[in-house]
């Protein structure tokens, strides 16, 4: 799984878009005072909520571009959406996501945001 999430970091940073999401100075403050244990449980269950369920009344909205550094996150690595995770990822629409997917999806968020910890 660590080697497909280096993989797909590769690849997302070569998009002008996605590149264009990093996480502020509130985020980091954000970070640092919950600990990335509070905000893997966090992304564990916006994944669970917003992005597994077989159907999304409205998918492509579920995910704010501010407000928590999960969501940033989302947005930075193509897990925002169903339509994101189709072109990016390849996970099929109208199918609820497997229990390894959502773990691909919140490890890939999470490896991102220590990422962006590191800069």
């Amino acid at each position: 799984m660590q080697k497909d999430i280096e993989n797909i970091l590769i690849r997302l940073s070569k998009s002008k878009f996605r590149n264009s999401f990093h996480l502020n100075d509130k985020d980091r403050e954000y970070i640092d005072e919950k600990g990335l244990s509070v905000i893997y449980k966090h992304a564990f269950e916006f994944v669970s909520k917003r992005l597994a369920p077989k159907e999304i009344l409205s998918d492509g909205k579920q995910t704010p571009t501010k407000g928590h550094p999960v969501f940033i996150a989302q947005h930075a690595t193509a897990t925002c959406c169903r339509s994101c995770l189709y072109k990016w990822h390849k996970f099929p629409k109208n199918v609820e996501l497997t229990s390894y997917q959502k773990e691909y999806v919140v490890n890939l968020i999470l490896t991102w945001i220590k990422n962006e910890m590191t800069k």
